[in-house]
C-alpha cells in the first residue's frame, strides 16, 4: 500500500519541518504585516535585524554557547569553510592536524593544503568504515587546530565523543547533524555547520568561532571569509542570504518548542536504533558497513544481499521504495547502495514506515 504523501530522506538538501514551511508559505508576500517577503526585506531594515538577532539568541540558547564565542551566518557552505577555516585559522608557514574520516574531511584537508602543511592525524584509507581510536591519533602540538567531521554524510561515520586535542583549537565540521544532540560547545575552537541539512535550507552556514581565535586572517583572505570582518557587522558586512536565515530562524524556534536539543537527541537515537536493528536482525540480507560504535544517528548506509550489494535487488529495493513515495533513498554515486537520512525534522513516525517497509521487503525477496 502505498503513501499518500511523500516522506524526504534526502541527505541534503533535506526535509524542513511542515510547520516552518507553512508558515513561511503564510507570510511569502507579507512578512509581519511589513506588506512584503521577507526576501524583498532590506538587511538593513529593523524587521530584518529582528530576525538575525532572534535567530542567533535561540541558536545561543539551543546550544548553550558561551559568551566568549562569537556566531556568525556566512556564505559559501561547508565548502567555503575549507578555505574560510585555514585562512583565518592557521598560522603563515603553518600547519594544522586534519582526521579523515570521510569524503567532506578529505575535501576538507586537499583545500587547506593550499595554505600551509596538512598532517594526516590517521592512516589513509580506501574505505570509510569508523574512526581509530584517539590513542591512535598522531597529532602535532604544534599544530595551530586540529580539524574533524562530526559525522560523514555519505559514508554514515560519526563521533559520539568529543576528542582531547590536547589544548590544540578544535574544528568541527556539523553540517549535518548539529542540534541533533547537545554539545559542549566550549570544547571546540571554531564549529560550522551549512543549514541545508538539518536546520534548515540551503544558501546560510553557521559559524560559532571563540574570540581569542578571531582577528588573525591572512592578508590575502577574501573579505567576505574574514571571520573578523563577519563578526564586527554582525553578519551583516555584505548581504547576508537573507530568506535562508529567516527560515534557519524558525527551524530554531521549532526546535526549542520540541523540547530543545536534549528532545532532538532522543528522537535522533530512537530512529537510529529502528533502522540499525532492522539491518542487523536481518540475518546478513541488510549489510551495514560502517563499526557500530561509530554508526551515524543521521545517515544510516546499507547494502543489500551482501557487503558489496546486490545490484538487483537494491534497484527493486529503490523501485519500490519510491511506489510508496520514500525519496531520495539511494545511496552517494561514490559509494553506491541504500542511504536513509534522519534528520531532526524526519519523524519517528516516518522513520518507522521505512522500516516497516524493509522488513516486508526483506520476507518478500529473502532466497
Amino acid at each position: 500500500m502505498s503513501n499518500t504523501k511523500v516522506i524526504n530522506f534526502a541527505p541534503g538538501p533535506a526535509k524542513i519541518p511542515e510547520e516552518v514551511l507553512k508558515k513561511a508559505q503564510e507570510e511569502l508576500v507579507d512578512f509581519g504585516g511589513t506588506g512584503v517577503s521577507v526576501m524583498e526585506l532590506s538587511h538593513r531594515s529593523a524587521d530584518f535585524a529582528k530576525v538575525i538577532n532572534e535567530a542567533e539568541q535561540n541558536l545561543r540558547q539551543l546550544l548553550n554557547i558561551p559568551d566568549n564565542y562569537k556566531v556568525l551566518f556566512m556564505q559559501g557552505g561547508g565548502t567555503g569553510q575549507f578555505a574560510s577555516v585555514p585562512l583565518n585559522l592557521m598560522k603563515e608557514g603553518g600547519c594544522a592536524d586534519y582526521v579523515v574520516t570521510g569524503s567532506w574531511s578529505a575535501k576538507a584537508a586537499i583545500e587547506a593544503e593550499k595554505f600551509g602543511t596538512v598532517n594526516r592525524v590517521i592512516p589513509k584509507t580506501k574505505k570509510y568504515s569508523g574512526i581509530p581510536n584517539f590513542s591512535e591519533w598522531n597529532l602535532n602540538p604544534e599544530a595551530s587546530y586540529v580539524y574533524i567531521c562530526a559525522n560523514e554524510t555519505i559514508h554514515g561515520v560519526e563521533y559520539h565523543d568529543i576528542p582531547d586535542t590536547k589544548g590544540v583549537p578544535l574544528v568541527c565540521d556539523m553540517s549535518s547533524n548539529i542540534l541533533s544532540k547537545e554539545i559542549d560547545v566550549s570544547k571546540f575552537g571554531l564549529i560550522y555547520a551549512g543549514a541545508q541539512k538539518n536546520v534548515g535550507c540551503a544558501g546560510v552556514t553557521i559559524v560559532i568561532v571563540r574570540e581569542d581565535l578571531i582577528g588573525n586572517a591572512r592578508s590575502y583572505c577574501p573579505i567576505v571569509m574574514d571571520y573578523k570582518v563577519t563578526a564586527g557587522m554582525n553578519s551583516l558586512y555584505n548581504t547576508p542570504p537573507t530568506y535562508s536565515i529567516y527560515i534557519m530562524g524558525m527551524v530554531f524556534q521549532w526546535i526549542v518548542s520540541k523540547g530543545g536539543a536534549k528532545a532532538m537527541s532522543e528522537r535522533s537515537a530512537l530512529k537510529a536504533s529502528k533502522v540499525y536493528n532492522v539491518i542487523d536482525n536481518s540475518d546478513g540480507f541488510y549489510v551495514a558497513p560502517v563499526c557500530k560504535k561509530d554508526r551515524s544517528r543521521m545517515n544510516v548506509p546499507f547494502r543489500i544481499g551482501s557487503e558489496n550489494g546486490d545490484d538487483e535487488l537494491e534497484k527493486k529495493f529503490l523501485k519500490e521504495a519510491g511506489e510508496r513515495k520514500f525519496m531520495h533513498l539511494k545511496g552517494h554515486r561514490s559509494v553506491g547502495g541504500i542511504r536513509a537520512s534522519l534528520y531532526n525534522a524526519v519523524s519517528v513516525e516516518e522513520t518507522e514506515q521505512l522500516v516497516d517497509f524493509m522488513k516486508q521487503f526483506q520476507q518478500k525477496y529473502r532466497k
